[in-house]
């Protein structure tokens, strides 16, 4: 199963259980930006790599992931 994630930055508190979470080791806190409430966003280093196994969704406290299973 492929999937995409994607995250939305202006809510993105970068706790990093995401990261923490993935199996696929493909999500990483942003150092090189800073959001509009001023933490450093998680983001997906290679979308081709994910499973949309939904963990990095589970385990964000604040519900800034989504995952989508792509029927390829």
């Amino acid at each position: 199963m492929k999937g995409r994630v994607s995250f939305d930055n202006d809510t993105c508190k970068g706790c990093g259980l995401c990261v923490s979470a993935c199996p696929m080791k493909i999500l990483a806190l942003d150092l090189s930006k800073v959001n509009k409430i001023g933490y450093n966003p998680a983001y997906c280093i290679d979308q081709e790599k994910c499973i949309a196994c939904t963990n990095c969704a589970l385990m964000c406290p604040d519900s800034v992931i989504t995952v989508e299973r792509l029927d390829i």
